[in-house]
Parts: C-alpha cells; structure tokens; sequence
C-alpha cells in the first residue's frame, strides 16, 4: 500500500536538485542571506547564469534595458523572483524524464497557474512573490508521485487526467492523502518556511479545514484559469467551474477576473525557457 512515509523514506527516493537551487532553498528560511553569496553561486554555474538572463530579459519583465550580468538580474528583478527563476529551472531538472505525465503541457499549465496567482495576488493584496514560490511548487507532488510510483499512479490516472480538479479527492480516496500533501512534505524536507509548506498542502482543497489560507487560496484560483486557457474550455463551462468560494474570501469576482485578467500565453511569454 503505498503510503506518504513510504514516498520519502530514502534519499534514492528523493528527487535530485542541482546543487545552487538546493542553496538558494535554504536561502528561503535564512534571513541573513547575502547579496553577494547568492550572485555568486548562480554566477559559479555557466548554464544557469546564461539561462537566468535570458529569462531577466524577457518580455515577461518588460525591463527598460538590457539586464547583462548576475548582479543586474538580482537588482532589477529582485533577489525574490531570481530565486524563484532558479527554483523553477531546479526543479524542472529534479523531474526530467518523469514518467506517466505529459511534462510538456504539466510546465505549461504550472507557468499559467503562477501567472495567473501572481496577477490574483497583486489583486488581493498579498505577497505576490511567495504566491509565485507556491505556485512553482505546487505540483511537485504530483512529479513525485509519478517518480516514485509510477505503477501505484497508472490506475488512478486512467480515472481522471492529472490536472483535472477533482484530482486531489480522488488520491484522497486511494491513497488517504493527496498530491498537496506530498509537495509539503518535500517543502518540509527541503526546508522551506512554514507558510509554504502549509499553503502547499492546501492549494489542491483550500476550504477543506482549518482557517483559510490566502496565498493557497490564489494558487488554487489560478489553477482553475490556467486549466482554461490550457485546454480551451468553453466560457459557459468554465464560468460553471469557478471556485466562488474561494474567490469571495479573496474579495475577488469572475467578471474582475474575467475582463481584467490579460491571456496567460502572452503574460507566460519567455518564461517556458525555465523549464528546457
């Protein structure tokens, strides 16, 4: 019986993260992090110093010059979201390869998830960066689950896609846990601050218990437009499908969302190359 202690019990289990993202991870709960440290770690590694400036000069940053050194990306960009750049490359590295999941349209829809919550979380008023960490993150456990288990996976994928929203009751029902608390889980093993960590295993099922987590509650509102535009849903279904409730604890509406929000393909443009 597959269980969530069994999923990381040993390190071959583990999905392995290049060495400057594992650093830059623990950056995460270090308040005392240093500037100069983390330039110098990204800058160490040739391949991710020239993917990162590629991504800095994007149009999805829309700055208003050229971005051409380790130094120019962490002051224009924000140590923050160069973090979270290198995070994203991290952990597409970690789960190359995955079998039993498209990770071609998996990336795509993680892109317009976190797009699509950082444009919300601006809206609401919350920390846009970390609902961009969370959202990045959000489905490791179902990579992981697929990495680790690819044989427990293969029926309970044959019943309802990946990506559907009633995935997380579904594995729920199979396993006694779903995909947000294996995503915790590693937040916890890779230590990440608790408000990751918490904002993970709810993401999938945000009014489930407890007090509502706002930052979970965005992620799971941009995973409901990011489904859209990724499979072209009809209007009428997709309105049919919004999460209101949790909208409404974010003070936010379908038709603000819908009339104000730009088309994720165009605010994800540049971004893709995280995940190559």
């Amino acid at each position: 019986m597959l269980s969530l202690k069994s999923l990381l019990d040993e390190p071959r289990k583990l999905p392995a993260v290049p060495k400057v993202a594992q650093r830059l991870m623990l950056s995460f709960s270090d308040e005392n992090a240093s500037f100069d440290e983390i330039a110098g770690q990204i800058s160490a590694d040739p391949v991710l110093s020239a993917k990162l400036l590629r991504l800095a000069n994007s149009a999805y940053f829309h700055v208003s010059r050229t971005i051409a050194s380790i130094d120019d990306a962490l002051r224009m960009l924000g140590f923050v979201m160069v973090r979270n750049l290198v995070l994203g490359h991290g952990l597409a590295c970690a789960f190359r390869g995955t079998r039993g999941i498209d990770l071609g349209q998996f990336w795509h829809y993680n892109l317009y998830t976190v797009s699509a919550a950082r444009w919300l979380a601006t809206k609401a008023r919350l920390d846009a960066d970390l609902v961009f960490t969370i959202g990045l993150m959000h489905g490791i456990g179902q990579l992981h689950l697929h990495a680790a288990a690819p044989e427990a996976m293969a029926p309970v994928d044959a019943r309802l896609h990946v990506l559907d929203p009633g995935r997380a009751a579904l594995e729920q029902e199979v396993f006694g846990f779903h995909h947000g608390d294996v995503a915790a889980e590693l937040a916890w093993f890779w230590r990440f601050p608790e408000a990751v960590a918490t904002a993970l295993r709810q993401v999938p099922q945000p009014l489930g218990s407890g007090a509502f987590c706002a930052t979970a509650g965005c992620v799971h509102l941009g995973a409901w437009r990011a489904r859209g535009e990724l499979f072209a849903t009809a209007a009428e279904a997709q309105a049919a499908a919004f999460p209101q409730q949790v909208a409404r604890q974010l003070g936010l509406t379908l038709e603000g969302i819908d009339t104000e929000m730009p088309a994720l393909a165009e605010r994800t443009d540049g971004l893709s190359s995280m995940f190559d």
